[in-house]
C-alpha cells in the first residue's frame, strides 16, 4: 500500500508541473551573453552569418546542429557556421537541449507552453509537440532549471533569424547520466520521424585549460562526435571529464542520429577563446558541426498542371498589380506549392525579354515566391519600365524552379545547358539561368565571363577569386 501510495503522490505532482503555465519566459542573457539591443542584436546576427567560414559542399538532410552557447563576442560567429546551412528551410519545429549550469537536477526540464522572449521578439513553443514529448521520456518542466539558464536562451536569437517561421521545443538537462541521456534519445526516436524537426545541441568545449592542452582535448573529441564514438564520449560525459559541458545533449542526439539511415556528422568551424582576448592559460573551445542523413533528397518534379497552374497563377499576379495595385490572394493545399523553393519569372514580348526577376535561396513556398517574382518582373526589373496595362496580353512567361546553389571549386564542373550560374565576391553577384547560354549559343567560357560582367565585375573575375556557384532548374512557359 505504502509504495502504491507514493506511486500516486508522484503522478499527482507530475501532472500538477505539466500543468503549470508557463507563459512568456523572459529574456535573462541579453545584455549579458548578447545584447539586449533589437536592432544591434539583427546586425550582429547578420554579420556572423556572412562572415562564417563556408564549406564547400553542405549537406541537404540535416538532422542536427552542434553550436555553442557562449557569448556571443567569442562564439557567435562559430555558431553561425551551423545556422546558416538551415537559414530558410521549411523546419516547424527546433527542439533545442542544453546542459543546466545553475540547478543540480535528474533527467531534463521541458518548457510545455508559452514562448521564449529575446529582444527579437517572443520565440513560440510547439506546445503538442512539448506535450508529447513529456509523455514519451516522463520528463516535465522544472522551473528552477529553466529560469537562470543561458545554454538554450542564446540559441534562440540565431533560430529566430534564420528558421522565423518555426516553434520551439526547450529542454534543459540535469545531470549528464547514461539514463537521461538514453532515455532522452529513445524518445526523440519515438516521436520526431516524419516531422519537420531540427535538432539543436548547445555546447561549448573545454573550459579554462592551456590553449595548447585545450586544442588537443577538443580535437580528441571532435574525432570521437565525427566517428560516432558515442559509448566513449558517454564514459567521459559520465566520469566528469573537462570535455563538453552539453555532452549530454550531444551524445543524446548522436544516439538518436544513428539511429537514422546512413548518419553523418560534419565539423563546421572550431576555434577557442584566445582569439577574443581570453588569457592563453584559460582558455574554452568552441565548435560547430551538423549531423545529417546521407540519403538523396527525392527530387522535386512538377506535374504538368502543377507547371501551368504556376504560369496561371504568376500571369494573375501580374494582372492584378498592374491593374489594381494589388497582391493575389492565392491558396493552396499542394504540397509541391508549398515547397519552399527559389525560382524566376521571365517575361518576353514578341520574343524579346521584358523583365526577369527572382530569389535564389529556398526561403518562401513555391506559390509565394511565384507571385512575388512575377510582380517584381513587372514592375521592379531596373532594366524596364513597369509593364503597362497595354501591354499584358502581349506578355510571355517562363518560370524556372531552382535547386539550392552548390559552390564549386573547379569551373569544369559546369555543363551549359544544365546549370545554372552565380558569381558572387564581396557585394557584387551576378545570376544567369541554365536556358540563357543555350539560347545565346555561349562556351563555358563565355557564360562565365558574361555572369562576371552581370555582377558588376571584370569578366575574368571567375579566375581571381570570384566565389563560383552553380544551381539547376526546371523551366517551362
Amino acid at each position: 500500500m505504502k509504495k502504491k501510495a507514493l506511486i500516486i503522490l508522484f503522478s499527482l505532482l507530475f501532472s500538477v508541473s505539466s500543468a503549470l503555465p508557463q507563459g512568456t519566459r523572459k529574456a535573462v542573457a541579453a545584455g549579458v551573453v548578447y545584447s539586449n539591443d533589437p536592432e544591434l542584436l539583427s546586425r550582429q546576427i547578420d554579420t556572423f552569418l556572412q562572415n562564417s567560414k563556408r564549406i564547400p559542399s553542405a549537406p541537404e538532410n540535416i538532422i542536427a546542429l552542434i553550436a555553442p552557447h557562449a557569448g556571443y563576442v567569442y562564439s557567435g560567429r562559430i555558431a553561425a557556421s551551423a545556422y546558416r546551412l538551415v537559414q530558410g528551410k521549411d523546419y516547424e519545429t527546433v527542439i533545442v537541449i542544453g546542459p543546466s549550469h545553475y540547478y543540480r537536477f535528474e533527467g531534463c526540464s521541458i518548457y510545455l507552453r508559452g514562448g521564449y522572449e529575446t529582444p527579437l521578439g517572443v520565440a513560440k513553443v510547439d506546445e503538442s509537440l512539448a506535450l508529447e514529448f513529456s509523455k514519451v521520456s516522463g520528463f516535465s518542466y522544472i522551473p528552477e532549471a529553466d529560469e537562470p539558464e543561458h545554454s538554450v536562451e542564446v540559441q534562440v536569437p540565431f533560430i529566430q533569424k534564420t528558421l522565423p517561421q518555426a516553434k520551439i521545443v526547450p529542454i534543459v538537462m540535469g545531470s549528464q547520466t547514461k539514463t537521461t541521456i538514453t532515455t532522452l534519445a529513445n524518445s526523440l526516436s519515438k516521436i520526431l520521424p516524419g516531422k519537420k524537426v531540427l535538432i539543436v545541441a548547445s555546447t561549448d568545449m573545454s573550459h579554462y585549460l592551456a590553449k595548447k592542452d585545450a586544442n588537443a582535448i577538443d580535437n580528441e573529441t571532435i574525432s570521437l562526435i565525427q566517428s560516432f564514438k558515442t559509448e566513449l564520449l558517454l564514459n567521459k560525459i559520465t566520469r566528469g571529464e573537462n570535455i563538453l559541458c552539453g555532452g549530454g545533449p550531444v551524445v543524446s542526439t548522436l544516439l538518436y542520429a544513428q539511429k537514422r539511415e546512413k548518419a553523418k556528422v560534419q565539423i563546421l568551424d572550431y576555434s577557442d577563446s584566445n582569439p577574443y582576448g581570453s588569457q592563453e592559460s584559460q582558455v574554452v573551445g568552441y565548435m560547430a558541426a551538423t549531423v545529417f542523413s546521407d540519403i538523396p533528397a527525392p527530387e522535386f518534379v512538377l506535374t504538368a498542371d502543377e507547371k501551368q497552374e504556376l504560369l496561371k497563377l504568376a500571369r494573375s499576379a501580374i494582372n492584378q498589380f498592374i491593374k489594381q495595385n494589388k497582391i493575389v490572394d492565392y491558396k493552396t493545399q499542394d504540397p509541391n506549392f508549398l515547397t519552399k523553393k527559389g525560382a524566376f519569372v521571365t517575361l518576353k514580348k514578341r520574343g524579346a525579354l521584358r523583365g526577369c526577376i527572382g530569389l535564389i535561396e529556398p526561403v518562401y513556398p513555391l506559390c509565394q515566391t511565384v507571385i512575388s517574382a512575377a510582380v517584381y518582373a513587372a514592375s521592379r526589373d531596373p532594366r524596364f519600365p513597369p509593364v503597362s496595362i497595354e501591354e499584358l496580353d502581349d506578355l510571355e512567361i517562363e518560370i524556372s524552379v531552382l535547386t539550392p546553389p552548390k559552390k564549386i571549386d573547379s569551373p569544369r564542373l559546369i555543363e551549359v545547358g544544365k546549370h545554372g550560374l552565380i558569381i558572387s565576391k564581396d557585394e557584387y553577384q551576378g545570376v544567369l539561368l541554365p536556358q540563357v547560354p543555350v539560347e545565346n549559343h555561349w562556351s563555358r567560357d563565355t557564360f562565365l565571363e558574361q555572369a562576371c560582367l552581370k555582377a558588376g565585375l571584370p569578366g575574368d573575375a571567375w579566375k581571381t577569386g570570384a566565389d563560383i556557384y552553380i544551381f539547376e532548374a526546371i523551366v517551362f512557359h
